[in-house]
Formats: structure tokens, C-alpha cells, sequence
């Protein structure tokens, strides 16, 4: 593993990025595991929002995490900042790529975006490095 750590090796260190860069990717793993339940499986498509709500929460504290536990202090901040701008870009996305429209569910989706991210970069600030 060292090896290939020689040649291919790169670290984010901002770390509202990285946060970002692992709640995506959480999220997308989220939806892949979503999508083979709905194919495998009798699950409707109208029953998938309470799973995506999950999903985006999951990927927000996580996203949350890595962010406090890179920045060293302050990581509510840092996992907020990460859980707003998550949220901001998943709005941006819908909007964009679906046609949506902003209600205030969306801005109350944002707001809960923001305490996960808030919270689990309080919980990324404790653990050990």
C-alpha cells in the first residue's frame, strides 16, 4: 500500500472541502445502494424520499465530521459551513437538473443540513487524529 501511496498521493487540506468531498461521496454510495433496492426489490419510487432524507443526513455528518476533525478547533463551524454549502448544492442540483422549485421545505432541508454538519463536526473535533 505504501507503494502505490508514493505515486498516487494527495490530501485536501482545506477542510470544508474535504467534508464536502466525503459527504458527496457517501451520497453517491447512498444512491447507488438506493437504486439496487429499487430494482431488486418491490420498493416503489414513491417511497424513497424518507430513504433520500436519510441518506443526505447521513452524508451531511459524516461530511461534518471529516470537516471538524481536519480543522483542528472550531469544528462546529467548520462541519455548519460544510452542511450549508451541502445543502446549497443539492438545491442548486435539483433546481438545475429537475426543474425544481424553492419552497420552504427546501430552506427547513437546508437548515437541518447545517445543524447535522454543525453537530457532527463537534464530534470530529474529539476524535483522535
Amino acid at each position: 500500500m505504501q507503494f502505490i501511496r508514493q505515486f498516487i498521493s494527495f490530501r485536501i487540506n482545506n477542510s470544508i472541502l474535504a467534508g464536502l468531498c466525503y459527504a458527496f461521496s457517501w451520497m453517491m454510495l447512498g444512491a447507488f445502494i438506493l437504486s439496487l433496492l429499487l430494482w431488486l426489490s418491490g420498493m416503489q419510487e414513491h417511497e424513497l424520499a424518507k430513504y433520500t432524507y436519510i441518506i443526505h443526513g447521513i452524508s451531511s455528518a459524516i461530511g461534518g465530521i471529516v470537516s471538524g476533525k481536519r480543522s483542528g478547533s472550531k469544528g462546529w463551524v467548520h462541519g455548519g459551513i460544510t452542511g450549508l454549502l451541502y445543502g446549497i448544492i443539492i438545491l442548486l442540483i435539483g433546481f438545475l437538473a429537475l426543474d425544481n422549485s424553492f419552497t420552504t421545505n427546501d430552506l427547513i432541508g437546508i437548515c437541518v443540513s447545517i445543524i447535522i454538519g454543525a453537530t457532527g463536526g463537534m464530534f470530529g473535533i474529539n476524535l483522535k487524529k
